[in-house]
């Protein structure tokens, strides 16, 4: 029998639920199982808000009255982008969502009313009972994950690591209570949050998500900020009109994968992924967390949305959870055999509610069709859908519209000055001293201060990502009326003490300062945008300040604006001052409470932070946890105060690197070079060269030759007479992450210089012999012949094809006919 390459792949790919619980050692070994998940070893919990015998009669007769089309319908959530409130009238859907950049008019800085309104749409639709339908109020669930984060004017807190630094559980609850009230004001239900990541690899791009790197203030903050969100279990306030739904995630160990990679893999021990990882779970369920949500992550190779043993034997059958669990943005596409619009495996092994936000529509139907065919069993929808009603009912079925609920439509609470005055002190308390030479801090207020370094005055930056838009671009100060700039704060407490305050973007000045202040940091990013490949920080700019200054004899302050600890050594040792200022939010005066005196000369506020992550000694060490060979530049724990001594003697500038490395690049192909790890390949019949020199010939078939495009050789030109390829070759790469969000494409710049005779194909190959072949024969012949231009691949149409993004080793082009086409840059982008 002949199969294709595609047709095998997609075999595997059936195949790929089986096959998805074995791990492949090497080809002569054969295969060895990943270990076992033993419920037994697991701690047991009250499952937090026990059953009330009322609900679950009701949850009886509604659910008695109730189609399978209904049932199925309640455990899809859509994203509000895709889905429009006749839909949920007719599919009865059980939830919605606005993801990272999904917004009212498709507009992410949209008015909060524009919310608001919406909200009533989408549950006025849900209780329609026209033609017999079930009156079930909608939940709307949303990221406020560092206060309402998503709503212009809203109170931006710290993110999760500043919080982390202020060992204030008190003050995490606190900030929980805030977040639930702004949400409401906007007629929300449920935010997807607190993350219980314990991070053991900072190259994460998650990392600023996470409390800490030790369990044991996880846990603490886990409690704290479920009893802020969703009220004290046993009391009056438990998920009153007050509150929203918590959301514990991501379960389980999405802080340790391999590399730090977002979506990776975790290969702890289960002891560890219990002590470490699920640190946090215990005390949330305790404190009545209502929802969990599943980790996009795998645990030695085994997809989290797709793992029964944790999802349903440890989470529910052993630690009594008795909400329900949710996906992850088309998580469950992520498990081999399942796509976005099909799924049994991920309902089967626990999850409960697909987040399903662009293909909901076919994942209905195919849910439907798999309920009444058996392969999901009957009993697992019932278990589904009366988790979700719980919650529902406990929460949310007496509640009128989401404009007539108590607090809903009260702007005047987003950024209320209150609200404020709390994250004003969470900034504060977050700020850690790592260097304090000569006692420069604080500083009198009566002399003349210059702000400088990009983050100064700078909101959006000083807040990160995931604030307003997912990757928190694109803001201007404008866009947080309520909030204050680093500078603001600053120019506010000097001028009002006396003294001179000066900004200046580039560190030039017409009077030479008394001291010096630099801002600057990471810019904002989130999720697998922000992995990295090492630790070093790699723009220049404020290391420069920094030195100009030392140069000068100006006495300087570093304030350093990041989502994880970094290599910073030549900007410590180039200031007089360091400080750890994280991503503080939208309250950036609180740094000017600290760094600054009282204008008396008094101390105001002292540093209060201590290091809920260790501190990189180089740029290599990415994993400097407190255990083993630990040697940190700063342990864990460390911050000084003010009555500290804190000179710190000139530190050693070994990065550890040694040139080689990858940098976190999307450019696969810049500057008529291919970039590592990618090296370039040309293959003829069997004949096969690497490309490294100007001018490369195979025989008479093809030429490829480096041409200059805005720069000597800048690019590189490719002749065709007959059958042929090229393509950029390196080591497996996992791209899963990137193709799994619609908004990733393949950018490719490109020059056709003689039209094709034949078919082109675009090509992309992986380690396990997976091909996905892309026809752009129609694209090349219609592109203005001798022009530069760009088009975009969406990598998800490389998926479709049967691409194995997973194991990216090959992507290229060939055809069988003459043809000439210029290269340029190919790279990832995010689509227009």
């Amino acid at each position: 029998m002949k199969i294709s390459m595609l047709g095998l792949c997609l075999l595997l790919l059936v195949l790929g639920s089986v096959a998805a619980y074995i791990t492949y050692a090497t080809a002569v070994r054969g295969q060895t199982m990943p270990p076992t998940i033993t419920p037994e070893n697991w701690p047991t919990t009250t499952g937090g808000a026990p059953l009330a015998a009322d609900i679950e009669a009701r949850i009886d007769k509604l659910m008695a009255a109730m189609t399978i089309e209904e049932l199925v319908g309640q455990t899809i959530q859509a994203d509000i982008s895709d889905v429009t409130p006749a839909d949920v009238r007719q599919y009865r859907l059980g939830a919605i969502l606005n993801g990272g950049n999904s917004a009212p008019g498709e507009d992410v800085r949209a008015s909060a009313d524009a919310w608001l309104a919406l909200a009533d749409e989408f549950y006025t639709a849900s209780m329609d009972t026209t033609n017999g339908g079930k009156a079930i109020p909608i939940l709307w669930g949303t990221d406020a994950v560092h206060g309402h984060n998503n709503i212009v004017g809203a109170t931006v807190f710290p993110h999760n690591i500043g919080l982390g630094a202020t060992r204030n559980p008190a003050l995490i609850q606190q900030i929980g209570e805030i977040t639930a009230r702004e949400v409401i004001v906007t007629g929300m239900d449920w935010t997807f949050a607190p993350t219980l990541a314990v991070v053991r690899d900072n190259r994460w791009g998650r990392t600023y998500e996470s409390y800490s790197e030790d369990p044991e203030i996880v846990a603490q903050y886990a409690a704290a900020m479920v009893t802020g969100l969703q009220g004290e279990l046993h009391t009056h306030s438990f998920l009153s009109n007050q509150h929203v739904i918590a959301t514990a995630k991501h379960f389980i160990g999405d802080g340790g994968t391999q590399r730090g990679k977002d979506q990776g893999d975790n290969i702890d021990s289960e002891t560890a992924l219990r002590d470490h990882h699920g640190a946090g779970y215990p005390p949330a369920l305790a404190a009545g967390v209502q929802t969990v949500m599943a980790s996009f992550s795998s645990w030695h190779g085994t997809r989290m949305h797709g793992h029964k043993a944790l999802l349903t034997d440890v989470l529910k059958d052993r630690m009594g959870f008795n909400g329900f669990v949710v996906g992850d943005w088309n998580g469950h596409a992520q498990i081999p055999g399942c796509s976005t619009k099909s799924c049994p495996t991920a309902f089967n092994a626990g999850i409960d509610m697909f987040m399903a936000p662009d293909s909901w529509r076919e994942l209905h139907q195919n849910t439907v069709a798999q309920v009444k065919s058996g392969e999901i069993p009957r009993s697992r929808l019932d278990d589904a859908v009366r988790r979700i009603l719980r919650v529902k009912l406990r929460f949310l079925f007496e509640k009128p519209k989401p404009s007539e609920r108590p607090l809903a439509g009260n702007y005047s609470l987003l950024g209320h000055p209150n609200h404020q005055a709390v994250a004003r002190q969470a900034v504060r308390e977050s700020l850690v001293l790592l260097k304090n030479q000569g006692n420069l801090l604080p500083l009198p207020t009566h002399q003349t201060i210059l702000v400088t370094g990009d983050g100064a005055h700078n909101i959006g930056k000083q807040s990160g990502g995931w604030t307003l838009s997912w990757q928190g671009t694109g803001n201007t100060n404008e866009h947080f009326p309520n909030g204050t700039s680093i500078w603001e704060g600053m120019q506010n407490a000097i001028e009002a003490g006396g003294g001179q305050a000066v900004l200046s973007a580039d560190g030039s000045y017409d009077q030479t300062p008394d001291v010096a202040i630099v801002v600057f940091g990471e810019e904002p990013y989130a999720e697998f945008k922000g992995d990295l490949e090492n630790l070093n920080y790699s723009s220049d700019q404020a290391l420069q300040l920094l030195q100009s200054f030392q140069a000068q004899g100006i006495p300087t302050v570093a304030v350093f604006l990041s989502g994880r600890p970094l290599w910073v050594t030549p900007e410590i040792n180039a200031a007089d001052a360091f400080v750890a200022a994280w991503l503080p939010g939208s309250a950036g005066a609180g740094v000017a409470d600290v760094l600054l005196r009282k204008p008396n000369g008094a101390i105001n506020v002292d540093f209060k932070g201590k290091l809920s992550f260790s501190w990189p000694r180089t740029a290599t060490q990415t994993k400097v946890n407190q255990s083993g060979n630990y040697d940190p530049l700063f342990p864990y724990g460390y911050g000084l105060t003010y009555e500290d001594n804190g000179n710190v003697a000139k530190l050693p500038e070994t990065s550890g690197l040694d040139g080689s490395e990858t940098t976190a690049s999307n450019a696969l192909f810049a500057f008529g070079k291919p970039m590592a790890p990618w090296s370039l390949q040309a293959t003829v019949g069997d004949t096969s060269s690497t490309v490294v020199d100007a001018r490369t010939q195979l025989g008479k078939t093809l030429t490829i030759r480096a041409i200059d495009r805005a720069a000597q050789e800048d690019a590189q030109q490719f002749v065709w007479s007959g059958a042929g390829a090229i393509a950029l070759t390196g080591p497996a790469t996992d791209y899963t992450a990137a193709a799994h969000y619609n908004d990733m494409a393949l950018a490719i710049q490109y020059r056709v210089d003689a039209l094709p005779a034949g078919p082109v194909t675009l090509l992309a190959k992986s380690s396990d012999g997976c091909q996905a072949d892309l026809d752009m024969t129609q694209l090349f012949t219609k592109a203005p012949l001798g022009e530069w231009t760009q088009t975009e691949i969406t990598l998800s149409s490389l998926v479709e094809a049967g691409a194995n993004m997973a194991q990216l080793t090959a992507l290229g082009i060939k055809t069988a006919d003459p043809f000439s086409l210029s290269l340029s840059d190919i790279r990832l982008v995010e689509r227009d």
